[in-house]
């Protein structure tokens, strides 16, 4: 499969991950969205259209985003992620959205080191992880996907006890 078919398979797999928890109404009442890594902002610029009414705060390290997809300053926290989202840590969010990975398993497993830990730090009881890397730790539960979502695409999980 050439990289840009990759591509738009775990494109199409986030959107129709975002797009199922907003239907079926998966998150727990109140609680921001936490975005991990902003980018280009189109998913955050969904992320505001598929959860209308919720507060959508960025981690990044600088801005690069479109000039349509930018958050407000108030909802933007630059920085290395790692460090400035621990200062959430027990923010109870509704959902954490992390699309930080880089196709290089090498750079990936570092960041799986640190985020699976910060996902449950940041989340509410209930609370969704939704991620283009696998987040391994005890108190996520991987969600049932429906057929037709690209498997090992993308991954969403709950977070438990």
């Amino acid at each position: 499969m050439s990289r840009l078919d990759l591509f738009v398979d775990r494109i199409t797999a986030q959107r129709d991950i975002l797009n199922l928890i907003a239907a079926q109404s998966l998150l727990p009442d109140g609680g921001a969205i936490l975005e991990i890594g902003l980018g280009n902002g189109r998913t955050y610029s969904h992320l505001l259209e598929a959860f209308s009414g919720r507060r959508v705060i960025v981690f990044d390290r600088a801005v690069a985003s479109h000039g349509t997809s930018t958050p407000p300053a108030a909802d933007l926290i630059l920085g290395e992620i790692s460090q400035t989202a621990t200062t959430y840590a027990k923010a109870d969010a509704a959902m954490v959205h992390a699309d930080i990975g880089t196709g290089y398993a090498d750079k990936d497993a570092g960041v799986q080191t640190w985020l699976p830990q910060l996902c449950v730090d940041l989340l509410m009881q209930g609370g969704v992880a939704v991620s283009g890397l696998q987040l391994v730790h005890p108190r996520l539960k991987p969600l049932d996907m429906p057929s037709g979502i690209g498997r090992n695409l993308y991954f969403a999980y709950r977070k438990q006890g």
